[in-house]
């Protein structure tokens, strides 16, 4: 299968999206039943994670965390967003999740989440499934 695309638009300097649902698409119209979605980030001052969804409230405690990690930390780059390549480093440019029956095999509270540290942006996500 080639690469797929989707965007995520986010609306503040630092946001947790879910993006389980849109990722699930893209493994269901890949037509392959049991193989591996890469997931990946592009990006420099963003990342992905995988927390629980189930209760919006771990997506904010989560959020107030990143906030907290750097808040008195000195950084040398010149253009002031060093926090959020840090955040970037912290979390992860990728994630690998298995498939069964054309379906993301996470735990029962689990979603994948896109972090954005450097926002609002538009901000693209590369998927790609493999038989296997």
């Amino acid at each position: 299968m080639k690469k797929q695309q989707i965007e995520v638009p986010t609306n503040r300097q630092l946001q947790l999206r879910d993006i389980t649902r849109q990722v699930s698409d893209v493994v269901r119209a890949s037509g392959i039943s049991e193989g591996v979605c890469f997931v990946f980030c592009p990006h420099t001052t963003a990342g992905l994670v995988i927390n629980e969804n189930a209760d919006p409230d771990v997506g904010s405690d989560l959020e107030r965390a990143f906030e907290e990690l750097v808040p008195k930390v000195h950084f040398d780059h010149a253009e002031g967003n060093s926090p959020a390549h840090f955040l970037a480093s912290v979390t992860r440019p990728s994630l690998q999740i298995l498939v069964e029956d054309s379906r993301l095999q996470l735990g029962r509270w689990q979603g994948v989440y896109f972090c954005e540290f450097d926002g609002p942006r538009r901000r693209k996500v590369w998927i790609k499934v493999t038989e296997g």
